[in-house]
């Protein structure tokens, strides 16, 4: 009979939750399933989950983890009886194909079991020696098998098959924010941290056309495609921003353009909000990026909204912002040309340090509620599945 399928699966942050840790442990388990499957087994333990998915997932299922915010590491591992030899006899077919020195690590879920976690160590460490004639260092070993006692059984896996999570939360727990994603490099980064950190992300994608392409918005459905996998199936509004645009340019000065397109932005997104019951706006802005980004034109522009507006990369540069665009697998579309909407009509010599009183004169000709209203008529949702 072939055994089953199993990964022990750790959490980190989960842990420090108190009285609320089992909520979180069940999200977590949740997101495993989604992640893996309906057939999935999900074992809540002491600390830890044990994963069952089924065989035909065998071959996925180390991808498919790395990618579950809330997990710290996961490991494949063979079960064994409360058997000394058994569970030395486990680690050395682990272990083979991994040559060096060698150390033990056991952890007692069951503090009832009749031997210490040290006395553990040592007689699987003894049993390891004796059939292999292997050295034991207890620093800096080549090799480290772990056991996990849990009731009447033991989890055997070594530092081979010991691999890391994403860490963070489980996405759902801190509720949902809706991310202003333009196509470009920053804003998939941004939503990817703030998914980490527990946020459900809903997404809003503001266009030109027919005044530019719509190249931007097709590179958000790929970028969301591939956020998909880290986060799961979204949803996506997609707003022509053109009406807009062409109202203040005809009726604002020209500096204080691009900062005015923003505003608007924040206002119809807070809509978005309202619909989705989310918390936050998010964006991918970073401090000094490019004109509209110094201190004074951020706290100027988010003044239009009542809503907390996040902005996970605000300390980071562009080179760090392309390394995390890299690892989660945003960059190769994101670098692809567009012309955003922030693009159209932009001016010449934008204002670098902007009040919200400026802006607000700047808007006095424009009837505010109505373009706001106008431009969320047209929204078009859209539902995101992982792309492949």
């Amino acid at each position: 009979m072939v055994a089953p399928v199993r990964f022990l699966v750790h959490y980190h942050e989960i842990g420090l939750k108190g009285k609320n840790r089992r909520h979180f442990e069940q999200l977590l388990a949740q997101r495993l399933r989604d992640a893996l499957g309906p057939e999935t087994v999900v074992r809540l333990l002491h600390g830890r989950l044990l994963v069952e998915p089924p065989e035909r997932m065998a071959a996925e299922v180390q991808d498919r983890l790395a990618r579950v915010f809330g997990v710290a590491y996961y490991a494949r591992v063979r079960s064994t009886p409360v058997d000394f030899d058994e569970i030395a006899e486990a680690a050395l077919e682990l272990m083979a194909g991994y040559p060096g020195s060698f150390r033990v690590r056991a952890k007692r879920a069951n503090k009832k079991l009749p031997f210490t976690s040290p006395e553990a160590e040592r007689e699987i460490g003894a049993r390891i020696v004796a059939a292999s004639s292997r050295p034991v260092h207890l620093k800096g070993a080549d090799v480290e098998v772990f056991v996990e006692f849990y009731q009447d059984e033991a989890w055997v896996y070594t530092s081979a098959q010991r691999n890391p999570g994403p860490g963070g939360l489980p996405v759902g727990s801190s509720g949902k924010v809706v991310v202003l994603i333009s196509g470009g490099i920053d804003s998939p980064v941004a939503a990817w941290r703030m998914a980490k950190r527990g946020a459900r992300p809903v997404y809003i994608h503001f266009h030109s056309y027919p005044h530019t392409s719509l190249d931007s918005l097709r590179k958000t459905v790929e970028e969301l495609e591939v956020l998909a996998r880290w986060h799961g199936p979204s949803r996506l509004y997609v707003v022509p921003l053109a009406g807009v645009q062409e109202k203040i340019f005809a009726n604002c000065p020209e500096r204080y353009r691009t900062l005015l397109y923003r505003r608007f932005m924040y206002r119809i997104a807070q809509r978005a909000a309202e619909r989705e019951g989310a918390g936050a706006l998010v964006t991918g802005d970073a401090l000094g990026q490019v004109a509209s980004q110094t201190l004074e034109n951020l706290h100027a522009v988010e003044q239009a909204v009542r809503m907390t507006v996040l902005r996970p990369l605000i300390g980071m540069d562009k080179t760090e912002v392309i390394a995390e665009a890299q690892r989660i697998g945003t960059y190769e579309t994101s670098i692809q040309p567009q012309q955003d909407c922030c693009s159209f009509l932009e001016p010449k010599h934008p204002a670098t340090k902007s009040t919200p009183e400026q802006l607000e004169r700047a808007e006095s000709a424009l009837n505010v509620p109505a373009m706001v209203e106008e431009a969320w008529k047209q929204a078009e949702l859209r539902r995101i599945k992982l792309r492949n």
